[in-house]
């Protein structure tokens, strides 16, 4: 039995480490589609068992996500907008933008497809829905989608700021969100091809617009500057970004599967 006078000690002993095992944590910023697609819940498991950080993610638009970064509010940003990322960095917000993994874009819309857009050209098709009454819901929410939605309306001559298609929807909300209101109003709508295979309710929707190489959505993952916030969880935050575009994190994306099909394609190696 242990003296008395040792007891003390032996306490704030004890409370130290329970409260360094609660700081062994990050926040990663990152967006509704990896969420969403039930990735992350994949993939963090296995991260916690190799290295015992937890990883918290807010799973916001690309734009807020890195909004929560500028700010300092996240150890690291995990988005896929490649312009609006490699600017963070530039702007000493991040440390180095690594590309982490892909996917594409789809266009989804009603089994009947009334605006006759059915291919694979996005362009083209939205320029089809530009000059019909049908409903398209954008998300509106300055998030990776949304910047791609837009760079294929400005693609296909439309003007957005001057004039909106008649069907044209802004929801402001996350890709989940925006394929509920579209399953409940037969609208069309773009969608990363991951959400879209953990979707359920899709009603009448079915994919329309699919292959065009416009479509490639790539996915980037940024260390949050501690020079610009010092109190930025470096290390813990370095483990995270090493560990996702190392072979066992890059193999753990490989291996997230839906009904057997693949929804996130590993290329880290590539840069």
């Amino acid at each position: 039995m242990l003296p008395r006078r040792l007891f003390p000690a032996l306490i704030l002993g004890l409370m130290a480490v329970a409260a360094q095992a609660q700081d062994r944590f990050i926040v990663v910023a990152s967006t509704t589609s990896t969420e969403q697609s039930g990735l992350f819940g994949h993939l963090l498991p296995a991260f916690k068992a190799r290295s015992g950080i937890e990883v918290r993610v807010v799973a916001l638009g690309t734009g807020q996500a890195l909004d929560m970064g500028r700010r300092g509010d996240a150890d690291v940003v995990f988005v896929h907008d490649q312009a609006a990322e490699e600017k963070f960095v530039a702007d000493g917000f991040g440390v180095k933008r690594l590309p982490v993994m892909y996917n594409d874009f789809v266009l989804v819309g009603p089994k009947s497809d009334p605006a006759g857009i059915k291919g694979s050209d996005i362009v083209a098709a939205l320029g089809k829905l530009a000059t019909s009454k049908e409903s398209f819901i954008s998300r509106g929410d300055k998030s990776g989608t949304h910047a791609a939605e837009l760079r294929y309306w400005k693609q296909a001559g439309v003007d957005l700021a001057a004039s909106k298609p008649a069907g044209y929807k802004e929801c402001g909300c996350g890709m989940g969100p925006a394929l509920n209101m579209g399953s409940a109003t037969n609208a069309y709508v773009l969608t990363d091809r991951g959400t879209w295979l953990s979707f359920k309710a899709r009603g009448d929707l079915t994919v329309l617009v699919e292959g065009d190489k416009r479509l490639f959505n790539q996915y980037g993952v940024m260390l949050v500057n501690p020079t610009r916030h010092p109190h930025v969880k470096t290390e813990l935050g370095k483990t995270f970004v090493d560990w996702v575009v190392s072979p066992e994190g890059q193999a753990q994306i490989a291996g997230y599967k839906i009904g057997g099909e693949q929804l996130f394609f590993p290329n880290a190696a590539a840069r």
